[in-house]
């Protein structure tokens, strides 16, 4: 992208000669490492002009402040493009997937764990020492707007798809409670709440743990952070564990402030509810709303989380403490988990974009390249279309090269499929890239998809990223 590259060559006086993007995350940015020999930067373009600033003036905050977050070495005059420090790859998410799939962790990937739940009492506390709370984006601080969002998210995302019979009124009264509670445990202090703090957010240099995507952040209670982090709804850690992330933070919030046991266990309990309730709302919304099903087999471990919470009831909201009762009981939420076939998730995808990233922690999967077929998207007509429509595929078939194609990767997926089935693997990844993620990529994966669903009794999700298509097969 030349805007970066010009960047980059003012910053580094010097020409970058690769520029790559990086793996979308799923906002409105999008990542590019450049290199000049030894030289890195990590570039970004974000959409969000407000959202920038936030990032980049934050980041300036807090390496102020001593704290593990990335430089930022320039930004452009309308802060669409930026130049941060190259962290590298490794995020905690990858460097633990190992002993979420076994569903307990090794010393080493305790350590780490253990290790970064340690520096998030610093992380808030310096962090907010004189931050002026304006430059966070969409707002200054945790309000109760902040908890209405997410309760509405719950109950209109999730809550209603289950069609469960509830009483908006009775529900309303017992979440107006919370909500001031909620508000009211943020208290007068002035800590910076991350909002996000999740480790995918967290990468790994020289094996330290740094900060990333807290432009989202605000003033605000410190437990929603420690909740969001230690019940990750995938994260598998025992009920061992968490007891001692959450005793490795005490011990490092010790040195900013002071709260009985009791009083904290009681918040953070509030703060877990609430992040779980949020938490399937997002589940809900990009399960059923955005047809992402993939996000739904994340429902059982947060409806996990929710029963084990709710066995002490939550006395101050008896009928929100009954309407949890009835769902945590649901057959059909059971019914997710009981599902025990290999799923395989065929991805279509353009390479200036990246190739898709393995959401299910376990890394590899074929990857082909569709760019020795027929472009149908060189053809002016063509380009109107992709690879769903009747137009691209009678071409792509009337052509032939992709029959062919497509005949070699049937064989290699089969035996994969077969031997993955044996072994009860749980997961197993397919891509398909082209130019544009358009045409040919799109073409092949559907009917990749197709194929497998038809041969095997497998669940097979294809998602066709740059057009925003998912299916169940």
């Amino acid at each position: 992208m030349k805007q970066l590259e010009d960047l980059f060559e003012q910053y580094t006086h010097k020409q970058a000669v690769e520029d790559v993007e990086l793996p979308s995350s799923g906002s409105n940015r999008r990542y590019f490492r450049l290199t000049a020999g030894d030289t890195t930067a990590i570039g970004a373009k974000g959409t969000s002009v407000e959202e920038n600033i936030a990032f980049i003036k934050l980041a300036k905050h807090f390496k102020k402040a001593g704290l593990n977050v990335p430089e930022i070495y320039c930004a452009s005059k309308d802060n669409t493009y930026y130049l941060q420090e190259d962290l590298g790859d490794e995020t905690l998410f990858n460097s633990i997937s190992e002993g979420r799939d076994r569903g307990h962790y090794n010393e080493i990937e305790t350590s780490l764990i253990k290790n970064t739940i340690s520096l998030l009492p610093k992380f808030q506390f310096e962090g907010g020492k004189g931050l002026d709370w304006n430059i966070c984006y969409p707002q200054p601080a945790f309000d109760e707007r902040n908890v209405w969002f997410d309760f509405n998210y719950f109950k209109y995302s999730f809550l209603k798809t289950t069609g469960m019979d509830f009483s908006e009124i009775k529900l309303y009264d017992d979440m107006q409670k919370m909500s001031y509670d909620l508000v009211k445990e943020g208290g007068n202090l002035d800590t910076f709440m991350y909002r996000d703090f999740q480790a995918r957010n967290i990468m790994l240099k020289d094996g330290k743990p740094y900060f990333i995507d807290f432009q989202g952040g605000r003033k605000g209670p410190f437990y929603y952070d420690l909740a969001s982090f230690v019940w990750q709804a995938r994260a598998n850690y025992s009920d061992e564990l968490k007891e001692e992330l959450i005793e490795e933070y005490r011990t490092g919030l010790k040195q900013y402030v002071h709260i009985p046991k009791e009083q904290f266990d009681k918040n953070l309990r509030l703060f877990v509810l609430f992040r779980t309730l949020q938490v399937l709302g997002a589940y809900g919304f990009r399960g059923y709303f955005e047809k992402k099903p993939h996000f739904l087999r994340s429902v059982p471990f947060a409806i996990d989380n929710l029963k084990k919470l709710i066995v002490t009831p939550f006395e101050e909201y008896p009928y929100m403490q009954e309407v949890l009762e009835k769902l945590t009981k649901m057959r059909q939420l059971q019914d997710l988990r009981n599902d025990t076939r290999l799923v395989v998730h065929i991805f279509s995808f353009a390479y200036k974009k990246g190739i898709p990233q393995d959401d299910s922690g376990n890394g590899g999967g074929y990857v082909f390249d569709c760019r020795a077929v027929e472009n149908p998207g060189k053809f002016e007509h063509f380009r109107q279309f992709n690879g769903l429509d009747k137009e691209v595929e009678d071409f792509l078939e009337q052509e032939g090269g992709v029959t062919k194609f497509l005949g070699n990767i049937y064989d290699l997926v089969d035996s994969h499929v077969k031997k993955f089935m044996e072994r009860k693997f749980t997961h197993m990844m397919v891509s398909f890239g082209c130019t544009g993620g358009q045409h040919r990529s799109v073409y092949c994966a559907q009917h990749l998809a197709a194929h497998v669903a038809k041969k095997f009794n497998v669940k097979v999700i294809v998602t066709h990223r740059e057009i925003d298509v998912e299916q169940e097969l």
